[in-house]
């Protein structure tokens, strides 16, 4: 691997498939179908989503780029076929609908959504068209790239995890627990959430929600841990490793805020209480007593776990629909009502996972690239056997 790691997506909401291509892997990594599925069931997952995640069993179909259980270093293609296409297949037609068969155009675009302006910017006058790309179901093709990437980051002890820490105004409590514990209260709680008291008045919150009609937003942490030190560059601005990441947080559907370690915490506090104090012994080298920056300093990993979370605003789809206006008509309407959760915080907690794995994944191969898996443990190799010399 002497370039950089990349992707796409393509595929629409309630078309056929959802298909991804991976380029810049490296040649000789062990990864199979279900080193990606099981994230892509843990994001369908979770209290306050709604029917769709009923109806699909997501599943990735590898079709490209792995012989025998091994990459080969060429472009790998991922397929998730979407079940509901059965139920679409007139209207999300590749061709024209029969004569007089057209589906009827969807015309009243919903505050919050990319429906309107981003039928003004493609000249669409049917909203099907903005709002089946901008649908978050593209998610489930990033989650399965991911999954790649984990694979890839698991070979050097690189893990990532993710936990609920807000929704609807109610937040979690102190936890003083390992990340281990937080991870596994979290992969046991409808809400993805650690901390149990919180977690009952986050259902409650969603029910009421619900029930009237509304939708809930929310927070999530998502943690990196075994993270050598260098990843990243402090030399230019798009290299810097937490740019990088606030990009790809902000870049997942309804995402509107990022915040690395102390995050915006850190602008109330003066620097005594905010920087991370720097600690050496011979049995952990260089060491920090906390946590504050969040394993970033400089644009730089410093070696203590990646810490981000993501502010998640409510889904725009209302059951109670808002104001709106008509784009044929110009009249005032209200807002088309599409199939939707009530609230996603906690699937959007898994996809952060994958966007963090995303941003590591090329972070790592740049760092320590190769064209073979084993050509970069060999590279890594080296760069801990010099770091173990200061």
């Amino acid at each position: 691997m002497g370039g950089r790691l990349r992707f796409l997506t393509a595929g629409e909401s309630h078309g056929e498939a959802l298909t991804a291509v991976i380029d810049g892997l490296p040649a000789g990594l062990a990864l199979t179908e279900a080193d990606i599925n099981s994230d892509l069931a843990r994001r369908q997952r979770g209290y306050g989503r709604g029917g769709r995640m009923k109806i699909e069993q997501d599943q990735a179909h590898i079709s490209a780029g792995v012989r025998w259980g091994l990459t080969l270093g060429s472009p790998l293609t991922l397929t998730i076929r979407n079940r509901d296409w059965e139920n679409w297949q007139q209207t999300m037609s590749v061709g024209p609908p029969p004569a007089g068969a057209a589906p009827k155009a969807v015309t009243r675009p919903r505050p919050g959504h990319a429906d309107l302006a981003g039928a003004m910017k493609y000249g669409h006058h049917d909203i099907r068209n903005v709002l089946e790309r901008s649908s978050a179901r593209e998610t489930t093709a990033r989650v399965a790239v991911a999954g790649v990437g984990k694979r890839l980051l698991g070979e050097f002890g690189i893990t990532i995890l993710s936990h609920v820490t807000e929704i609807g105004g109610i937040r979690i409590g102190p936890l003083e627990v390992s990340w281990g514990e937080v991870q596994r209260r979290a992969e046991a709680s409808e809400v993805r959430c650690a901390d149990p008291a919180a977690e009952v008045a986050m259902i409650e919150a969603i029910d009421r929600a619900k029930a009237a009609g509304d939708t809930l937003g929310g927070v999530f942490e998502v943690v990196a841990l075994g993270c050598p030190v260098g990843l990243g560059s402090y030399v230019q601005w798009d290299r810097k490793l937490d740019g990088q990441l606030a990009r790809a947080f902000c870049s997942i559907h309804a995402i509107k805020g990022a915040e690395i370690g102390l995050g915006f915490e850190a602008a109330r506090r003066p620097g005594s209480q905010v920087h991370d104090e720097i600690l050496f012994d011979k049995e952990a080298g260089f060491h920090r007593g906390s946590n504050s920056a969040g394993g970033l300093e400089g644009g730089v990993t410093n070696g203590q776990p990646v810490v981000v979370r993501a502010a998640m605003k409510p889904i725009s789809t209302l059951r109670k629909p808002l104001r709106s206006v008509d784009l044929d008509t110009r009249e005032a309407v209200e807002a088309v009502v599409e199939r939707s959760d009530v609230c996603a915080v906690p699937a959007a907690g898994v996809v952060g996972e994958a966007m963090m794995a995303i941003v590591l994944a090329e972070a790592f191969l740049e760092k320590f690239g190769g064209d073979s898996i084993d050509e970069i443990r060999r590279n890594y190799q080296g760069y801990l056997d010099y770091l173990k010399d200061w």
